[in-house]
């Protein structure tokens, strides 16, 4: 078994930069949400290497599974065998993945959009930032297509924000396990990006409850190429993946999830009919 070493006074920040420069692990990770609270469980594969955001606030940390070697901050590691609960304190965890982990993050909040949550209980470095900057995929064709549907519509870009930012229909996601978050869209402003893996055929989750939307119907972005459709149910509309769409690796976002508006707006007025 590969052993750590004790990484002394050497600096988070370079270490996590030069970390960066090698492969990331597929660390899947999804949100589940209940009354006034939200759970952030992500799963860690053996024999890697993990560095945690800064973590604002104290909050209850579960470990359901696994093995990790913490590294201290006077460069001393401590091992952790689940099963475990104790109050992490604020500031960065870091350590070696002996066997593959379940780690759950407890938050006592009911904010269920994770853009907003990230900017108050955790500070990212600016090496992830900008490591999450070049990874952005190329979405050309997507955008000029959304261009050319909206030439269609007759609508503009600008009616379309709107559109997007008025929250008199808005519809908070139901309680559950979700596997996706809001994040910068090369799109088209704000999209919904995989957090972990989502396998075709998958309900992702409500885009339309009861005619009102969900941040998946007010979120989700076009594309030519899709990888997810929304599929009615009753009067609601739900969104499921047409192909295998890639969660998060490392501190990276996955991939985008994307679908077809001119199939959504076909089914949308057959549903009116």
């Amino acid at each position: 078994m590969q052993e750590l070493v004790p990484i002394g006074n050497l600096d988070v920040d370079q270490l996590e930069e030069a970390m960066l420069e090698y492969k990331q692990a597929n660390c899947p990770v999804t949100h589940t949400f209940g009354p006034g609270v939200y759970v952030r469980e992500v799963t860690f594969p053996a024999d890697t290497y993990a560095i945690g955001h800064y973590q604002n606030f104290e909050h209850i940390n579960i470990m359901i599974k696994g093995k990790v070697r913490m590294i201290n901050e006077d460069g001393t590691s401590t091992i952790l065998t689940a099963p475990l609960t104790f109050i992490g304190k604020p500031g960065r965890k870091m350590g070696y993945i002996i066997e593959e982990t379940i780690w759950q993050n407890v938050y006592a909040t009911a904010e269920q959009d994770i853009e907003k949550f990230e900017a108050k209980y955790v500070t990212k470095s600016a090496a992830s930032e900008q490591h999450r900057l070049l990874e952005k995929q190329e979405r050309l064709s997507a955008q000029l297509d959304y261009k050319t549907l909206l030439l269609e519509l007759k609508i503009t870009e600008q009616q379309v924000k709107a559109e997007v930012e008025d929250l008199s229909d808005h519809s908070e996601l139901p309680y559950g396990t979700y596997k996706f978050q809001i994040g910068d869209s090369d799109i088209e402003g704000k999209g919904i990006f995989a957090t972990g893996d989502i396998r075709a055929e998958e309900c992702i989750g409500p885009a339309r409850l009861d005619n009102k939307r969900t941040v998946l119907g007010r979120r989700v972005n076009h594309s030519n190429f899709p990888n997810a459709i929304m599929v009615p149910r009753g009067n609601d509309l739900y969104l499921y993946a047409i192909t295998d769409i890639a969660g998060r690796t490392g501190s990276s976002l996955g991939d985008e999830i994307t679908t077809d508006y001119r199939f959504t707006i076909q089914k949308r007025m057959e549903m009116k009919l």
